[in-house]
């Protein structure tokens, strides 16, 4: 979502990213689906669905460049944090499900970025790799299918977006299947320096967009 607006423009990388993200989330949550914990994934769902809605809304209507700034130095910003080493704070309040939950239905529903946000929380719970993962992909499962729903009531899923995502499955299965057979060799440590890594890049993706 960092690249495709450059791209293709911003309307269509929306919905053609949710797309995609939902035939992912499929696959993957079938693979991890034994240590999925949906009293976690619940609350977090239920506040995005209801930020979802205000972040499809706010596509096209508030300052892109903006938003996507501040968002990148906010990830930057956590990822550093966690890569200096420095003691993540527990969020064990139960109030911060929600805040993280909505904070990732809005965005996600205006750039398909709700990734960070419960990324995050996650970090912040000292997830498992396997349940990181898992966890993640059952949330995006259940928001992406309403923001695809919420792009396909506002019109969204326009014929040049159908024909993207059919050139990109071919992308997609590869990457899945270089990802699932790499897997084996990432150790809880160097998974969660490789996640703050990405976030480190992602936000100065953004910061720089």
């Amino acid at each position: 979502m960092a690249i495709l607006p450059t791209l293709i423009g911003i309307d269509s990388a929306s919905p053609l990213v949710a797309l995609v993200a939902l035939l992912l989330e499929v696959v993957l949550l079938v693979r991890y689906r034994r240590v999925f914990n949906l009293r976690v994934i619940g609350p977090l769902a239920l506040a995005a669905y209801l930020g979802i809605p205000f972040g499809v809304l706010a596509l096209g209507q508030v300052d892109r460049d903006l938003v996507l700034k501040i968002l990148g130095l906010v990830i930057a910003g956590y990822a550093v944090y966690g890569l200096l080493n420095l003691r993540m704070p527990s969020l064990s309040h139960p109030s911060w499900k929600y805040i993280a939950g909505f904070l990732a239905g809005l965005l996600g529903g205006a750039y398909n970025t709700s990734g960070p946000p419960v990324v995050i929380y996650g970090s912040c719970q000292d997830w498992a790799p396997s349940e990181f993962k898992t966890n993640l992909q059952g949330f995006f499962l259940f928001t992406d299918l309403f923001i695809v729903a919420n792009h396909a009531w506002r019109g969204n899923l326009t014929g040049p977006v159908g024909v993207y995502l059919l050139w990109g499955i071919p992308a997609i299965l590869l990457g899945v299947w270089a990802g699932v057979s790499l897997d084996p060799y990432f150790k809880p440590d160097g998974f969660r320096k490789l996640v703050l890594v990405f976030l480190a890049l992602l936000g100065l993706r953004l910061i720089l967009a």
